[in-house]
């Protein structure tokens, strides 16, 4: 097959669109005035500031004013989490056992501080229940954080029903929707959370800026003091040019949705029959309920990181749920979590599909898969050549 670049890790990171580059020139440029400061071009800064944030609350379905602009993802969860335990007279956060580490560590961090961490298990779909949560939570809980939709299998969280359980108990309910922002339609109020957290890379905007959602009445505690910027919840001169290229960008990304969701759902469910059909392959998450562009597998008597180098050479980016490339032996925490073994868990492999994909491309992304996969196995000592299948 003619070679061909795909890339598939959007997951990972997307390019920045048009559309959030074009919304971000004039304040990298002309624009440069500090929001804070009084004068013209720093005032028309200011109100570019304020558009933006606006924007960004009508995507969420939630107020301006409950709208602050962060470095990130990484920074929101941290926030959300210690923010949250730091003002609390309680001692307890429960957290889904396959959180991005920006949560798992985050809420670790606290436990030499007196505070008590609770994982909340998934079934073998990837997803939590709601009954589960509801026999661990008591009295003592501050906050409970569960993923809207996980960065490594996709799975989709009942989140307005964990939020119902965790408000009967006076706790408060964050989520973080960096992999569901601009994917699927979020609706802060619907969802019923208290904190929430996005980040603008993950569906075209710039890397470095994010946002928090915090409903009105909400408390917790700063985690970045200083200068007293946005309204005095986190300081730092306002990095405009970002914050309007993420406005920008998830505009784009929830009014296309509509188009774009039916239409990955297709392609991704086409890559994943095709993927089932290479021998000794296993889908991980949740069939029907995970994100409409995101395609995880484990693939048995493959290693996750020759997987991905081989993929390399052959056109298609994508990554893998094992940590080895980090230089950790062990595989990834959410597939273990789902009760994957360790030697069938690091053969892991997540597909992300760009907006653009179409059959052809996902034909050559399963042609690559398997291709990939016999080269690896043929060298695999755990692989039965002859018989074609594991020893």
């Amino acid at each position: 097959m003619e070679k061909r670049f795909i890339y598939a890790d959007n997951a990972a990171t997307t390019p920045l669109s048009e559309t959030a580059l074009n919304a971000m020139l004039p304040w990298l440029k002309e624009g440069y005035g500090n929001p804070s400061s009084v004068y013209r071009i720093a005032r028309e800064s200011r109100i570019a500031l304020e558009n933006a944030r606006k924007t960004v609350a009508e995507c969420l379905g939630a107020k301006p004013t409950e709208i602050y602009f962060t470095s990130g993802g990484t920074e929101g969860d941290n926030w959300a989490i210690k923010g949250a335990l730091a003002r609390s007279r309680r001692k307890g956060v429960i957290i889904s056992n396959v959180e991005h580490h920006a949560v798992l560590h985050s809420a670790l961090a606290m436990e030499k501080f007196g505070f008590k961490v609770t994982e909340l298990p998934v079934r073998e779909n990837g997803i939590v229940s709601p009954d589960d949560l509801r026999a661990m939570i008591d009295e003592d809980t501050a906050i409970v954080s569960v993923m809207l939709a996980n960065n490594e299998i996709g799975t989709i969280q009942p989140i307005a029903e964990l939020a119902a359980i965790a408000h009967e108990h006076g706790a408060l309910m964050h989520t973080d929707a960096v992999q569901a922002a601009g994917h699927i339609p979020i609706d802060v109020k619907e969802l019923g959370v208290d904190i929430l957290t996005i980040s603008a890379h993950k569906f075209h905007g710039p890397k470095g800026v994010g946002v928090q959602y915090i409903r009105s009445g909400v408390r917790i505690t700063n985690l970045i003091d200083g200068g007293g910027h946005e309204r005095g919840r986190r300081s730092g001169t306002e990095n405009v040019a970002s914050a309007c290229g993420l406005a920008a960008a998830l505009k784009e990304a929830v009014d296309t949705l509509p188009e774009r969701m039916p239409r990955l759902t297709a392609m991704r469910n086409r890559l994943i029959d095709g993927l089932l059909k290479i021998p000794y392959v296993q889908l991980t998450g949740d069939l029907d309920k995970r994100l409409p562009a995101t395609v995880s597998v484990v693939i048995n008597a493959v290693e996750g990181e020759g997987l991905i180098l081989t993929l390399d050479e052959l056109g298609v980016c994508a990554s893998s749920g094992s940590a080895c490339t980090s230089g950790s032996l062990d595989p990834s925490h959410v597939l273990l979590a789902i009760g994957l073994k360790h030697e069938v868990a690091h053969g892991s492999l997540r597909l992300t599909l760009p907006d653009d994909i179409d059959e052809d491309g996902v034909d050559y992304i399963i042609w690559a898969v398997a291709t990939a996969a016999e080269r690896l196995r043929a060298m695999s000592p755990v692989w039965d050549s002859s018989a074609g299948r594991p020893m």
